[in-house]
C-alpha cells in the first residue's frame, strides 16, 4: 500500500514507505545498541546487523581499504612511478577536464612537489580536443618527457598511446574497459573487463591515491623512507568521490568521512580559496562537495581554460588559489546562464519527441558541449529515462548522457561506435558521452532507442519514490539531522533518509532564480518547516505549490541544516508533494 495514501504525486510518482520487515529491524537495532531510532532506521534499511553497527558509523580506512595490489599491473604502474621519482625523470600527467581529473592530477603533482620534483600538467580542451588522450599532445609530450601518466582517461586510447613514441605510459583510470586493452606499461582500473568488478565502485582519484600507497610500500622496501603524508590528500579524493558520483559504499564511505575532516582543517590553499567565494559558512560535507565546490572546479573544463581546476587544486600559493577560485566562480556562473539557454530549447525539443520512448534525447546547433552533460541530467530528472544532449558544430556533434538506475547507457554507447554508427563513445552504467556525424545523428540515437529499449528502458515510469517515515514539523531539529549524519556519509549509492510529512499548508511560496522554489509549510499547530525545491519549475511541482489557492499537501524529502547569519535551522530539501 502506498505510503501516506499517495498513489500519484505532482511528479507522477507512488510513495512507498519502509516495509514491516525494515520497521522491525530498526527497533530492534534500537533496542539491542542503544542507538537513536533514526540512526537505527538507516542502518536497517542498509541491512546493518547490531554487531557490525558500531563498525559502520565510524569507517576505518585501515580496515576497508583494499590491498592496491589487487588490481592488475598496479604493483607495474607503482614501480615505473617510483622508479621515475628516484631519477628523478620527466613526467607528464594527461588529465581529463572534470572534477576527478583534476583531483588525480592534483594528487600527483602534490606528491612530486612534497618529493621536490615537478611534472608538466596537460588537459585536453573540451571543445577543440575532446575527452582523453588525442594523437597529437601524446606525441608531442613524448617528444620532451620519459613517463606520462594517464588520469581518468587512456584505458580506450589506444591510437593516442600508441603515438606517445620515446615515453613509458601508464593510465590510471576508472572508465569501462573495452575486449583489448593499449599496448602500454600498465593500465590499472577497475573496470577493466578481465577485473572481477569488486573494486569498480572507486573514481580515479580513488585509484591514483591506491597507487600512491603501494608507491609508499615500495618505497619503504627499498629503504627510501615513508615519503608524502597520504592522509593529509584525503580531501581531494573525497571531492573527487563525491563530485563524480561514485556510490558511497566500501572504502569509498572512509576516504570521504576522513577526507571531509582533512578539508574542514583549511590546510589546501585551492580549496581554501574555492569555500570562501562559494561563501561556505559551516563544515564541509558531502553537498557542499557536490553542489558548491565540484560544479566550480568543473566550471574551467566546461566552458574556461581545462587546466584551471587542476591548478587550483594543486597550488599552494594562496595569492594564486585566490586569483584561479574567483575566476572559476565567474566561469561557473556563466555555465549557469548558458545552462538555462540550453536546457529550455533541449526540454522543449525532447517533449515533442515524446518522453515517453526509451531514450530521451535533444540535438542543437551550436549547444555548448560544456553544458550538455548538466542538461542531460536535467532531461533525465524531470522523464525518469536515460537521456542524451547533443551540441552540433560543423560536420559532428559531441554529445553526453545521463542514465537511470538498472540502465547501462555507457555499455549501449560503446556497442553503438563499435557498430561504426558513432565516431567514439564510452563510459559508465550511469553516465557516457559521444561523438557522432551530423549525417549518422538519427540512425545513431533509433539504434541506442532500441539498445535501451531491450534493457526495459521503454517500460520505466516515474521511479517510485522511496520513504523511511513520517515526521511532523515539530520533530525535524538540528539535534535529529546530526543524529542521523552519523550514518553518513550520504550520497550516490547511499541516500540520505527521506520523511514525508503529512497534511501541511502553504506559509510562503516564492520562485528562486530559473527554477527553484523557496517554500514554507505549517501544520496549524505551531509546527513550521522551511524547504527548498531545486528545479520544481521543470516539473509540476513548483507551479502547483506556487499557486496553491489554499490547498493541503503532504510532503516529501530529505533533512538539512541550513546556516544563515550564524544561526542554524532545520531546512527540507523538497523532492515531492502531493495534494492531501
Amino acid at each position: 500500500m502506498s505510503f501516506l495514501g499517495v498513489e500519484t504525486s505532482l511528479t507522477g510518482r507512488s510513495w512507498i514507505g519502509p516495509g514491516v520487515e525494515q520497521a522491525r529491524a530498526g527497533e530492534h537495532l534500537a533496542q539491542e545498541t542503544g542507538l537513536p531510532p533514526a540512526v537505527c532506521q538507516v542502518l536497517a534499511r542498509r541491512g546493518v546487523p547490531a554487531h557490525e553497527a558500531t563498525g559502520f558509523l565510524t569507517p576505518q580506512l585501515k580496515e576497508l581499504l583494499p590491498d592496491p595490489r589487487r588490481m592488475k599491473d598496479m604493483e607495474t604502474a607503482a614501480a615505473r612511478f617510483l622508479q621515475a621519482v628516484e631519477r628523478r625523470e620527466r613526467i607528464a600527467i594527461f588529465a581529463d577536464y572534470d572534477v576527478d581529473g583534476g583531483s588525480s592530477a592534483a594528487l600527483l603533482l602534490v606528491y612530486l612537489r612534497q618529493m621536490g620534483q615537478q611534472a608538466t600538467l596537460y588537459i585536453p580542451d573540451r571543445i577543440d580536443e575532446g575527452y582523453g588522450p588525442n594523437d597529437e599532445a601524446m606525441a608531442a609530450l613524448a617528444r620532451d618527457h620519459d613517463l606520462i601518466v594517464c588520469v581518468d582517461c587512456g584505458t580506450l586510447s589506444h591510437g593516442p598511446i600508441a603515438a606517445a613514441k620515446g615515453a613509458d605510459v601508464v593510465v590510471l583510470d576508472h572508465h569501462l574497459g573495452g575486449e583489448t586493452l593499449p599496448d602500454c606499461v600498465a593500465v590499472v582500473n577497475p573496470n577493466r573487463q578481465d577485473e572481477d568488478g569488486d573494486l569498480g565502485y572507486f573514481c580515479a582519484a580513488g585509484v591514483v591515491f591506491l597507487m600512491l600507497v603501494e608507491v609508499r610500500r615500495q618505497a619503504r622496501e627499498k629503504g627510501l623512507g615513508a615519503g608524502p603524508d597520504l592522509m593529509a590528500m584525503l580531501d581531494l579524493v573525497a571531492l573527487a568521490t563525491v563530485a563524480d558520483v561514485a556510490p558511497l559504499i566500501g572504502a569509498n564511505r572512509a576516504l570521504v568521512r576522513q577526507g571531509l575532516k582533512v578539508m574542514g582543517r583549511r590546510q589546501r590553499a585551492g580549496l581554501v580559496a574555492l569555500a570562501d567565494v562559494s561563501r561556505m559558512d559551516s563544515a564541509p560535507s558531502t553537498y557542499h562537495l557536490g553542489f558548491l565546490l565540484g560544479p566550480r572546479v568543473n566550471a574551467g573544463g566546461r566552458i574556461g581554460k581545462a587546466d584551471l581546476g587542476a591548478r587550483l587544486l594543486s597550488t599552494d600559493n594562496p595569492h594564486e588559489a585566490a586569483a584561479l577560485a574567483e575566476r572559476l566562480d565567474q566561469l561557473n556562473t556563466e555555465r549557469r546562464d548558458i545552462e538555462n539557454a540550453v536546457r529550455a530549447a533541449a526540454l522543449e525539443q525532447a517533449e515533442e519527441r515524446g518522453f515517453d520512448a526509451p531514450l530521451v534525447w535533444a540535438a542543437g546547433e551550436g549547444w555548448h558541449p560544456g553544458v550538455v552533460g548538466i542538461v542531460a541530467s536535467r532531461l533525465k530528472e524531470a522523464t525518469g529515462r536515460p537521456a542524451v544532449v547533443i551540441g552540433l558544430d560543423g560536420d559532428e556533434g559531441k554529445g553526453s548522457g545521463r542514465s537511470v538506475s538498472g540502465i547501462d547507457l555507457g555499455a549501449s554507447i560503446q556497442k553503438v561506435a563499435m557498430e561504426g554508427l558513432l565516431l567514439k563513445g564510452g563510459g559508465h552504467k550511469m553516465a557516457a558521452g559521444l561523438t557522432v556525424a551530423r549525417d549518422q545523428l538519427e540512425p545513431a540515437m533509433a539504434r541506442l532507442a532500441e539498445l535501451l529499449d531491450k534493457q526495459g528502458a521503454g517500460d520505466l515510469g516515474p521511479a517510485d519514490l522511496k520513504l523511511d517515515g513520517m515526521l511532523m514539523p515539530g520533530a525535524a531539529t538540528v539535534e535529529l539531522i546530526e543524529q542521523i549524519e552519523q550514518a553518513g556519509p550520504f550520497g550516490a549509492g547511499a541516500p540520505a533518509p527521506r520523511y514525508g510529512f503529512p497534511d501541511l499548508a502553504v506559509r510562503f511560496a516564492k520562485r528562486v532564480g530559473e527554477s527553484h522554489l523557496k517554500v514554507s509549510f505549517t501544520d496549524g499547530m505551531g509546527g513550521n518547516i522551511d524547504a527548498i525545491a531545486f528545479g520544481a519549475f521543470d516539473t509540476p511541482l513548483g507551479p502547483r505549490l506556487l499557486e496553491h489557492g489554499g490547498a493541503r499537501f503532504h510532503v516529501a524529502g530529505r533533512l538539512e541544516v541550513n546556516t544563515w547569519g550564524g544561526r542554524q535551522s532545520a531546512q527540507l530539501r523538497l523532492e515531492d508533494a502531493a495534494e492531501a
